[in-house]
């Protein structure tokens, strides 16, 4: 033990095993604290008071502080400025080090930086490390000593280079301090409000991940490849809001990967590394700025009228609807249909990929700022290995080819219930008899198509002829 005293400042990492910080404090320390902060500097730039995020992280607390709690520990809450409360808490408890995970958005790096001068200035050690991802920084680079920009170099030099100790878990052995007070606030207590976060089926914490994560792995991984496209089959893991808020660690996941020689899920987590990679080397793709940098030339349409209906599912496409009725209604969406409604906006539409980037960053309970701008860079080919300009998805093929039944239409877009398969992609081509007769009148029961999908085809490849440079 080389230090009396230590903190643990949990961020995005809210689990009490494998965790490298916390593993790497009971080591070194001979009491350790555990603490997080209900950050208001993030808190109040959310549009609402009722976000089911906040409300996840709340519960989430709550099962880590009672399993620090089983250990001797508890976890100390604190609401304000994080890089205020730190640097306090330290003093007051008196301890010689803080550790904590890295995080690599471009604003958690600058708090960190704040947070560590602060302490150094108090003669308190600030120790961080990595713990979200499996390869981080300057850990994974080309021949040239530079960072990937096209992923599949990116993914056969990440694959090279692991090896069993980088995906093995942290265990760490030693005596937490207990916990004074009263523990995780209340919603209210921070100034939020309960959300329906039980009603849409998302079990938080550290249980909720490990459920999921049971199901999937035994026997789904190895069917994910298969499956994954098919947003009415039970194909995917359903992890995404867990591996955000850390509630489980990405080694187990990818040491599963490999053990099950599930290559395609493994290559979604090693995208997942190479999202975070891209932001922070190129952290400016954070700030609104397409990592093409030609791109930022393209004039998007200004059409609020446009950009309503496919926030509210009323585009007359009716899996991009769906998909859109489905993100409001629970915060999240298959990601091939992330991948669709992002192409049908900026591609059919003709809209500003920043636009349904922050759209996305407002509902998604999985909202990660590398990963969701880097699907929305890819999807208007602004990005790092994004699709070509000219791929432009079609959004009727994609349903005939992803819902051919119409199931999931069907659940999310209630009223083409009665469709018929033959229609359910494309309702307008339905005979007014037959709408008549279905009670789905197309302009009174369901939207007419908000665009013809051959004539915006043509007008995004006339709006990105200031690229054809940069292909």
């Amino acid at each position: 033990m080389n230090i009396e005293k230590a903190l643990v400042w949990f961020r995005r990492d809210l689990r009490d095993t494998d965790h490298a910080a916390l593993s790497a404090a009971l080591a070194e320390a001979q009491q350790v604290y555990c603490a997080f902060v209900f950050d208001t500097k993030i808190l109040d730039a959310l549009p609402s008071k009722r976000d089911r995020r906040v409300h996840f992280i709340r519960e989430s607390l709550v099962e880590l502080d009672a399993a620090l709690r089983a250990k001797g520990g508890g976890l100390i809450v604190r609401h304000g400025w994080a890089e205020d409360e730190i640097p306090k808490l330290a003093r007051e408890l008196g301890v010689a080090a803080v550790f904590s995970n890295r995080d690599y958005e471009p604003a958690a790096k600058l708090r960190d930086k704040a947070v560590g001068e602060t302490l150094g200035a108090a003669g308190i050690a600030f120790h961080s490390f990595k713990d979200q991802v499996i390869f981080e920084h300057d850990e994974v680079l080309t021949q040239a000593g530079k960072p990937f920009s096209v992923f599949t170099p990116y993914k056969n030099a990440w694959l090279k280079q692991l090896t069993a100790a980088d995906s093995a878990a942290h265990h760490g052995a030693g005596v937490f301090a207990g916990a004074e007070g009263a523990g995780v606030p209340s919603l209210a207590e921070i100034g939020f409000e309960e959300t329906d976060l039980r009603e849409v089926g998302i079990q938080a914490g550290m249980s909720g991940a490990r459920a999921l994560w049971e199901e999937f792995s035994d026997g789904r991984i190895k069917r994910y490849g298969a499956l994954r496209d098919f947003p009415a089959v039970k194909g995917v893991s359903y992890l995404s809001v867990h591996l955000r808020f850390g509630t489980l660690a990405i080694r187990e996941l990818v040491r599963a990967a490999r053990e099950a020689e599930a290559d395609v899920w493994l290559s979604e987590l090693i995208w997942r590394d190479f999202y975070f990679m891209i932001l922070d080397h190129f952290p400016q793709v954070g700030k609104g700025q397409a990592f093409k940098p030609d791109y930022d030339a393209i004039q998007w349409a200004d059409w609020p009228e446009g950009f309503t209906a496919w926030c509210e599912g009323r585009t007359g496409y009716p899996l991009v609807d769906a998909a859109m009725r489905q993100l409001n209604h629970c915060g999240w969406m298959h990601n091939r249909l992330r991948m669709v409604v992002a192409s049908f906006l900026t591609k059919d539409l003709g809209i500003d990929w920043r636009l349904g980037e922050r759209y996305f960053a407002e509902q998604l309970n999985d909202f990660d700022l590398s990963a969701n701008n880097g699907g929305w860079q890819w999807a208007s080919s602004s990005g790092c290995d994004a699709q070509p300009y000219f791929r432009i998805f079609n959004p009727i093929t994609q349903s005939e080819r992803f819902d051919a039944e119409g199931k999931f239409i069907r659940r999310y877009v209630p009223e083409l219930a009665k469709v018929a398969n033959k229609y359910i992609h494309a309702p307008w081509q339905m005979g007014r008899v037959e709408q008549e007769a279905l009670g789905v009148v197309i302009g009174r029961d369901y939207p007419p198509p908000i665009v013809d999908h051959a004539v915006a085809r043509e007008q995004t490849l006339a709006r990105y002829a200031v690229v054809k440079k940069a292909v």
